[in-house]
């Protein structure tokens, strides 16, 4: 199965001025998340899509393979479809930009329900939130996901989900962790679609897939490391970044 890893990545971000080319430990955070890449196991290449110049320069001084995109893509898989159209691929994985920790094994996960029978439209993964941690799911910021018995997403929403009427400690909430990875056909499909209602309404674009009848399968995973999104969350992954290095 020919898969390819692209990351799209735009300059501006609203709340951290030039967010991809931070300096992270000596390089920028979107160097970062393309050397994490390159790492996992069955991956055949690793493409930058962006509408940046200034991205595009740092990537191509490093070697990478970078796609440039249009800047009227109004989420990241609209630009990662775009770049596609070039790129002959069995699977495309959307690894954000701003994930400079993600662990290899984590993209390594998400191929696995192609290999296996009835394999699904698109891939995702998901984290199991415990009760001492349940404050999060009040968390407008902390995407949560319900599935049904074959692991299919039912719902993803900002809001908490299950709603839980009653403490039952048999149930089970989980947060939605944003990579994806996408039939060739199914990714060409959610760009043609176009913005649906409750993809509008949460902020969320893989909504887009549900409203439309493709299957999301969420693959469990027992490893989630922070993306960057704040000033506050740039510092944290410094400090695990270097707390990392320094264990090797």
């Amino acid at each position: 199965m020919n898969t390819v890893v692209l990351i799209p990545a735009r300059l501006n971000s609203s709340r951290l001025k030039k967010k991809m080319l931070a300096d992270l430990e000596g390089a920028p955070l979107i160097v970062r998340t393309w050397q994490q890449a390159r790492k996992a196991s069955g991956v055949s290449r690793v493409v930058i899509a962006t509408d940046s110049e200034e991205i595009a320069g740092v990537m191509s001084s490093c070697g990478a393979e970078v796609v440039m995109t249009s800047s009227a893509a109004r989420c990241g898989t609209d630009r990662i479809a775009e770049a596609s159209a070039g790129i002959d691929a069995d699977l495309f994985i959307n690894l954000q930009g701003d994930e400079p920790l993600i662990d290899p094994t984590n993209v390594e996960l998400l191929m696995r329900p192609f290999r296996e029978p009835g394999p699904p439209d698109c891939a995702t993964l998901v984290y199991q939130v415990l009760p001492e941690d349940y404050a999060v799911l009040e968390d407008p910021n902390t995407v949560k996901v319900v599935m049904d018995r074959n692991g299919d997403a039912l719902y993803f929403s900002r809001s908490p989900l299950p709603y839980q009427r009653q403490t039952n400690a048999s149930t089970r909430c989980y947060r939605h962790i944003g990579i994806y990875a996408f039939t060739a056909s199914a990714l060409r499909s959610f760009a043609s679609l176009g913005p649906s209602m409750l993809e509008e309404a949460e902020s969320l674009e893989q909504l887009r897939l549900i409203e439309h009848g493709m299957r999301i399968r969420c693959v469990e995973t027992a490893v989630d490391m922070p993306g960057v999104n704040t000033h506050e969350d740039l510092e944290l992954v410094r400090q695990l970044y270097r707390s990392r290095s320094a264990a090797r």
